[in-house]
C-alpha cells in the first residue's frame, strides 16, 4: 500500500462566509488563517494551498478587549527620512474597518509566496452585503452545486 500524497488536481476551492459580529479579533483571525491555511480540511498538505476561501463581513463590528483601541497603533513608513506615519486601531477601524482584519490574518499566514497566495483568498466586507452572489445562502449553488 502507498502512502496518500495530495496533488493540486485533486483540491477543489470553497468559500466560507464568516460573519465577524461580536467576534474578538485575534481569536477570529486565527480561525479564518487556519481556514485560509487548509488546516481544518483533511486533504492538507503544507506545501500546497489546501485552504478554503473566506469571506469576513460586519467588519466593523469586530471587538478588542483592554484599551487596545487607543493604544494598538499600526505604522508605515514612506521611504523618505522622517516619513514614519502611525494610527490607532480605533482610528483605523473608523476610517478603514476591513484593513484591521486583513492585517491580523495576515500576520498568522506564512511569509512566503504561498501565504500571498493564500491571503489573495481573503475578502473582507464592513457590512453585512457582500457582491459574492453564490456564497449566499438565496442562491443555489451554496447547497453544493457547480
Amino acid at each position: 500500500m502507498k502512502t496518500y500524497s495530495t496533488k493540486p488536481s485533486d483540491l477543489k476551492l470553497k468559500w466560507q462566509v464568516v460573519d465577524a459580529d461580536g467576534q474578538v479579533l485575534g481569536r477570529l483571525a486565527s480561525r479564518v488563517a487556519q481556514i485560509l491555511k487548509g488546516k481544518t480540511n483533511p486533504m492538507y498538505a503544507p506545501h500546497l494551498n489546501t485552504g478554503d476561501g473566506v469571506i469576513v463581513v460586519n467588519a466593523t463590528k469586530i471587538v478588542v478587549t483592554g484599551k487596545k483601541t487607543e493604544d494598538k497603533r499600526y505604522y508605515r513608513h514612506s521611504g523618505y527620512p522622517g516619513g514614519l506615519k502611525s494610527i490607532a486601531l480605533g482610528d483605523q477601524q473608523r476610517k478603514n474597518p476591513s484593513r484591521v482584519i486583513e492585517h491580523a490574518v495576515k500576520g498568522m499566514l506564512p511569509k512566503t509566496p504561498l501565504g500571498r497566495a493564500m491571503l489573495r483568498r481573503l475578502k473582507v466586507y464592513a457590512g453585512a452585503e457582500h457582491p459574492h452572489q453564490a456564497q449566499t445562502k438565496s442562491s443555489p449553488l451554496s447547497q453544493g452545486e457547480g
